[in-house]
């Protein structure tokens, strides 16, 4: 029976750090696919991302052992098949009740793991793993007609060519999902302790990642309107995102410090929160800002798995999706739609690229009923342009 692969989560004996590394069904490490995992942690990149790029792995590595094939010599024929496989084959039952409706992946999914296979191959072929015709066949040159906005085509158009992917699902690209006002605060209002009340009022105040909200330490708070003692010349209360290595494993995406002003109910909960882990004594001498409270290990920074499990609760009460990224989302939209300017909130945001910020633009139903309607009074003369 052919070897299958699985993402393992590995604890280090020596400082308790997490990695991920891919394992045969045999429990042999796959010291390719392991040695690019420790270069996705050399290039200081989070830990989520390196288990979503493990599991990518080992769903690749795992066709192709089953089908006998050698991972190293893929042709593209045989990429396309495993494209469309990704969609086609149904998802194993999630959870101890078994669906009646079979799950499958969709496309931009499959085109996403598409993109870590062929990083990974990539890697691969830089070390002398894969040969390097196997390599230059996983990419192809594009013209682009249309540039996003913010590009930087060079002066005599040279940047308009640049390798795109050879194999892919053609996809519409959506905006991403934000929540309402309406559904801000019913989320907010879902929430039964301190602590997860100021998670989703501070998501959806700052725009911070969920990682760097989890990756806060103490310090990092400056809530007075003054902090000249903390030796801090911004004004007013704020926070401070800093690119450090964390214990949970959270991580700033973000390579650049920034500071985020926070409102004065911001700092009421924060208060509020600060109360109720005071009569947590294990919490008493951690200096990471989101900790453990209600399970154990007590005391422990929070993790992405605590606050997704906080997350897929309040949704479960919402009755509509609700994930931490989201709120970066609402905040980021919410700015926009209030005619902050888009400068500030790229700053705000921590993106370095303004074309970053074209996803965050959604335009509402009423928005665009207003335009429409608009449109059919200007020709009637009820209005002036």
């Amino acid at each position: 029976m052919p070897s299958t692969y699985t993402a393992e989560r590995a604890v280090s004996p020596r400082d308790e750090s997490v990695s991920w590394v891919v394992i045969s069904s045999e429990y042999e490490l796959h010291m390719e696919a392991c040695a690019f995992l420790a270069s996705l942690r050399m290039a200081s990149r989070s830990i989520n991302t390196e288990r979503t790029y493990a599991g990518r792995v080992a769903l690749y590595l795992s066709y192709c052992a089953e089908r006998g094939l050698d991972w190293r010599k893929p042709g593209l024929p045989w990429l396309a098949r495993f494209l469309h496989w990704m969609v086609d084959e149904p998802l194993p039952p999630k959870g101890v009740k078994r669906r009646a409706t079979p799950r499958f992946r969709e496309q931009k999914t499959a085109n996403a793991i598409m993109t870590t296979v062929c990083g990974f191959l990539r890697f691969c072929g830089q070390q002398g793993w894969v040969l390097p015709e196997t390599v230059s066949q996983l990419s192809e040159k594009k013209f682009l007609g249309y540039m996003p906005p913010g590009y930087n085509p060079g002066e005599e158009g040279q940047f308009r060519t640049v390798q795109a992917k050879a194999i892919k699902f053609r996809v519409a690209v959506e905006g991403y999902e934000w929540l309402n006002p309406e559904q801000f605060a019913q989320v907010l209002g879902l929430t039964r302790r301190a602590r997860d009340r100021f998670l989703v009022a501070f998501l959806g105040g700052t725009g911070m990642r969920i990682g760097e909200a989890l990756g806060l330490r103490r310090e990092d708070m400056h809530l007075l309107s003054n902090s000249a003692g903390l030796g801090c010349q911004v004004a007013g209360p704020h926070v401070h995102v800093k690119r450090r290595v964390n214990s949970n494993g959270a991580l700033a995406k973000a390579r650049m410090p920034r500071s985020i002003p926070v409102t004065d109910e911001l700092v009421t909960l924060y208060a509020d929160y600060v109360f109720e882990r005071d009569q947590v004594p294990e919490a008493a001498e951690v200096d990471m800002v989101f900790v453990n409270l209600f399970r154990a290990p007590l005391g422990r920074a929070m993790t992405y798995h605590n606050a997704k499990d906080l997350f897929d609760r309040l949704a479960k009460r919402a009755g509509f999706p609700a994930r931490p990224h989201m709120l970066r989302h609402t905040a980021a939209t919410t700015w926009i739609r209030n005619k902050v300017p888009r400068d500030v909130v790229q700053n705000l945001m921590g993106h370095v690229a303004e074309s970053s910020m074209e996803p965050y633009v959604h335009a509402t139903d009423q928005d665009k009923r207003d335009a429409v309607e608009r449109v059919a009074a200007l020709r009637k003369g009820q209005v002036q342009a």
